[in-house]
C-alpha cells in the first residue's frame, strides 16, 4: 500500500530488501493477469492469444525496462549519489506497476478504459519515484531515465515485432 500511496520510505525499504524481488515479480504477474482480463472486453483478435502474449510480454517488458533504466541511470545520466544494482531497480519498478491492476476494469467498456488510464498515469508516477529512490537521483533525472529507457524499449519492440509480424498474428 505504501507504493501506491507514493510513500518514499516504502520504496527505500523495497530497494534494500533483496528478498522482495519475488514479491515484485508477483505484482507484475497480478497486473499482467488483470490487464489480460481487462482486455477481454475488447473484440479485437483472439482473446486467449492476446491474454497469454500479454502475460509473457509484461515480464519481458519489466525486465528489459529495468535493465535499460539501470544502464541509463548508472552510466548515461547518473546523479551525484547514484549507486544501484539491477535488483534494486527491478524490485522498485515491479512494485511501481501496482496501480496498473486497475486495467481489469477495461472489461466494462469506456468507463473501465478511463479507470485503466488513471491507473497507468498513477503507475507512471510510481515508476518515477521508484527510479528516483533506486538510483538515488533527482526527480528530473529519474524522469529522463524513464523517458530514454521507454523510447529504447519502444524501438526494440518495433524492430522485433514488425519483421516477425507479431502484431498481425495477435490481431487475427
Amino acid at each position: 500500500m505504501g507504493v501506491v500511496r507514493l510513500n518514499v520510505p516504502t520504496y527505500e525499504e523495497i530497494e534494500h530488501d533483496n528478498s522482495a524481488t519475488t514479491q515484485a515479480a508477483i505484482v507484475v504477474g497480478v497486473v499482467a493477469v488483470a490487464s489480460g482480463i481487462g482486455a477481454l472486453g475488447s473484440d479485437e483478435g483472439n482473446a486467449i492469444v492476446q491474454f497469454l502474449f500479454g502475460i509473457v510480454s509484461a515480464f519481458i517488458g519489466w525486465i528489459l525496462f529495468a535493465w535499460l533504466a539501470h544502464l541509463v541511470g548508472t552510466r548515461l545520466i547518473p546523479g551525484e549519489n547514484t549507486s544501484a544494482d539491477l535488483g534494486q531497480v527491478l524490485r522498485t519498478l515491479g512494485f511501481a506497476q501496482a496501480p496498473n491492476v486497475l486495467a481489469i476494469f477495461g472489461i466494462i467498456g469506456a468507463l473501465g478504459g478511463i479507470i485503466a488510464f488513471v491507473g497507468s498515469i498513477w503507475a507512471l508516477v510510481c515508476a518515477v519515484i521508484a527510479l528516483r529512490q533506486a538510483l538515488d537521483m533527482s526527480t528530473g533525472r529519474a524522469i529522463g531515465v524513464a523517458v530514454i529507457s521507454f523510447v529504447i524499449v519502444l524501438v526494440v519492440i518495433v524492430v522485433i515485432a514488425i519483421p516477425l509480424g507479431i502484431g498481425a498474428a495477435i490481431a487475427s
